[in-house]
C-alpha cells in the first residue's frame, strides 16, 4: 500500500478513538503530523532496505559473472584454441613479461589483504596459491564468498567496510604483535621502482606497446585479466577517497599506470600511519576508523 492510503487509513482509524476519549482538538493536528511523518520514514526505511539488498545482488552476480566467463574459463579455453597453451618461450616477448610484471604486483596487493583476510594460515596459502595460479577469477570468486557472508544488516551497513574487514576483527579488540609499516612502505616503494625500472628498459629496446603485432590472444588475455583486478583495486580506492575527484584521478592513473599506481597509492596511505598503528588500517576509509575507533587519540 502507497504511504499516502496507509496514512489515510490510520488516520481515519484514529479520528474514532480520538473521538471517543475525548481528546482536545488542538492536539490533533499535532497528533496527526507525527502519525503521517512516522509512516513515511517507515516506508522510506523500508525501500532503502530494498534498494540495499538490490545493489547487494547485482554487485554479487557482476562479481560472478564477471570473474567466472570473462575473467575465467571461457577466456582461457577460447584462447588455447586458437593460440594453444601459455608455457612457451616465443610467448615471453619483452612486452608480455613487462605486462606479467605488472600483473603480479597488483597480485600482490590483492594477496596482502587476503592473508590479513584470513585468519587461517592455510585457508590464505591456498587462495594465494589460486590468485597466482588463475589470476583475476580468484579475485573475483573470493570477493563474491565475501558477499555472500555478509549478513541482511551488513549488506546495508556499508557493506564494501565490511567485505574488507577481518572475520573476528571488532574494532579495537583486534591487536597484532608488531608493526609493519616501514616494512610495508619499503617493499611497496620497491615494487613501484621496479615496475618503473621495467617499464623504461622495455621502451627503450622495444619501443612503443601500441603496436598491433604485440596483440598476441594470451597479451589480450593477460590485460584483461589485469584489468579486472583493476576494477577490484578501483572499489577500493572509491571507497577510501571522500573526494568525487580525487577518487576519479585515481582510478584514471590505476588504469594507465597500472601498479605504479598501485604502489604508489599503498605507500601514500602508509606514509599517513605512525610506526605504532598496524598496516591494515590503510584498508578502511577516515569515516570507518573513527566510528570503530581505529583513530588514535
Amino acid at each position: 500500500m502507497d504511504p499516502e492510503k496507509r496514512v489515510a487509513t490510520t488516520c481515519t482509524q484514529l479520528l474514532h478513538y480520538l473521538d471517543v476519549f475525548n481528546v482536545p482538538v488542538f492536539n490533533v493536528p499535532v497528533f496527526f503530523s507525527a502519525v503521517y511523518r512516522l509512516e513515511l520514514e517507515k516506508t522510506v526505511r523500508s525501500r532503502q532496505a530494498e534498494n540495499g539488498n538490490s545493489i547487494i545482488k547485482f554487485l554479487k552476480s557482476s562479481l560472478l559473472s564477471n570473474g567466472m566467463f570473462n575473467g575465467g574459463y571461457s577466456r582461457s579455453v577460447y584462447t588455447i584454441y586458437v593460440d594453444g597453451f601459455p608455457f612457451r618461450r616465443d610467448l615471453l616477448t619483452p612486452w608480455m613479461i613487462a605486462t606479467l610484471v605488472d600483473f603480479y604486483i597488483n597480485v600482490i596487493a590483492v594477496a596482502a589483504w587476503i592473508s590479513y583476510k584470513e585468519s587461517n594460515f592455510l585457508t590464505a596459502t591456498i587462495w594465494i596459491l589460486l590468485l597466482i595460479c588463475f589470476g583475476s577469477i580468484t579475485t573475483c570468486v573470493y570477493i563474491f564468498i565475501q558477499f555472500l557472508k555478509l549478513s541482511p544488516k551488513e549488506s546495508l551497513q556499508d557493506p564494501v567496510y565490511r567485505v574488507l574487514l577481518r572475520h573476528e576483527s571488532k574494532g579495537v579488540e583486534q591487536k597484532m604483535k608488531q608493526s609493519a609499516v616501514m616494512s610495508a612502505r619499503i617493499a611497496f616503494s620497491v615494487l613501484g621502482f621496479l615496475m618503473l625500472g621495467t617499464l623504461i628498459y622495455t621502451l627503450l629496446t622495444d619501443g612503443s606497446p601500441f603496436r598491433k603485432e604485440l596483440l598476441t590472444p594470451w597479451v589480450v588475455a593477460t590485460l584483461i585479466d589485469f584489468y579486472i583486478n583493476v576494477v577490484a583495486l578501483s572499489v577500493w580506492v572509491a571507497y577510501k577517497e571522500s573526494s568525487l575527484i580525487s577518487g576519479f584521478l585515481w582510478i584514471l592513473l590505476l588504469i594507465c599506470f597500472g601498479s605504479m599506481t598501485t604502489c604508489a597509492y599503498v605507500v601514500k596511505q602508509l606514509v599517513q600511519l605512525t610506526s605504532q598503528d598496524p598496516v591494515y588500517l590503510i584498508l578502511f576509509n577516515r569515516g570507518n576508523r573513527a566510528e570503530n575507533r581505529y583513530e588514535r587519540t
